[in-house]
């Protein structure tokens, strides 16, 4: 059997401008923003952990006129970073929450759920966190699809997933998709009880929530509880994401000391604790990552 691919990737990558169609507050550190209208029509889904590029008009709509049509590419990203300072869009990587088919009443709708980090009224949330607290229905988005990082292929029956909040939405994604007799582990790590936000599950999926300790490294936690916890019988496909040691030291762990094949494992560092995203130099603040 041929070795499945890191990732899959999408019919289609182009420039695909939406519509803030309204917003919702889930939790302390959780923030849903709706999006559809423009082109949404252009969308493919792909369920699973789809990601995407998504620019935001952080210095206004010209900004998002001016994007070239390759921004996520080595040149095209060249272009987009000669885009004026304050007039630039700030991109960062989001996951699809979940999508909704237009119906013959409604049009298709994409939930995007932005982790939350410091506060828009005070001053201390970074450009992607203020955004999401302040914008307003009929605001203008430019997102660039990606793809899945969690390739079916390496199985769907068996499952081990493990993330801290910021891949919360991906291990939802992944386990609306999965077949309904799925079976396997879902270890999610968040900052406080009321960021732990349920989703949809097959019956054989044991979701384990795990809080944080005020001072904790992000992390940390599900690490800790990923190295303790009773596995599913081999093979199953192992899918790790979050800050970057999380996933880095969980491989480690599965391949070293579990015996997981590499090809059984799909892993992505989301965000590194202390380094920032990059940003026009107008919309910089101290978050760690959007």
């Amino acid at each position: 059997m041929a070795q499945a691919s890191r990732l899959v990737k999408p019919e289609t990558q182009g420039l695909v401008h939406l519509t803030v169609l309204r917003t919702q507050r889930l939790s302390p550190h959780w923030m849903r923003v709706t999006l559809g209208g423009g082109e949404i029509s252009q969308f493919r889904a792909m369920g699973y952990d789809q990601w995407f590029r998504i620019f935001l008009p952080l210095g206004g709509d010209e900004g998002l006129e001016r994007l070239p049509a390759k921004a996520n590419k080595l040149f095209g990203y060249l272009r987009y970073l000669r885009i004026p300072d304050g007039v630039r869009p700030v991109m960062r990587n989001y996951t699809v929450r979940a999508y909704r088919a237009a119906t013959e009443t409604t049009d298709a709708e994409i939930d995007v759920d932005f982790v939350l980090h410091g506060s828009a009224e005070d001053g201390t949330a970074g450009p992607a966190s203020r955004w999401a607290e302040t914008c307003e229905p009929g605001e203008s988005v430019v997102i660039i699809d990606e793809g899945l990082a969690f390739n079916p292929e390496r199985g769907v029956d068996r499952v081990v997933l493990v993330a801290d909040e910021t891949g919360l939405p991906a291990v939802a994604g992944i386990c609306a998709t999965l077949p309904a007799d799925a079976s396997g582990l879902a270890i999610v790590e968040v900052p406080s009880t009321e960021d732990a936000l349920d989703f949809e599950h097959p019956a054989g999926i044991a979701v384990r929530w795990v809080v944080r300790e005020h001072g904790r490294k992000p992390g940390t936690l599900a690490l800790q509880a990923l190295r303790e916890a009773a596995l599913p019988d081999a093979p199953f496909h192992a899918y790790l994401v979050g800050e970057q040691a999380l996933p880095t030291d969980g491989r480690r762990h599965l391949v070293g000391e579990r015996g997981v094949s590499k090809d059984h494992v799909s892993f992505c560092g989301y965000w590194r604790e202390g380094a920032a995203s990059p940003a026009p130099k107008s919309q910089r603040t101290a978050e760690v990552h959007a």
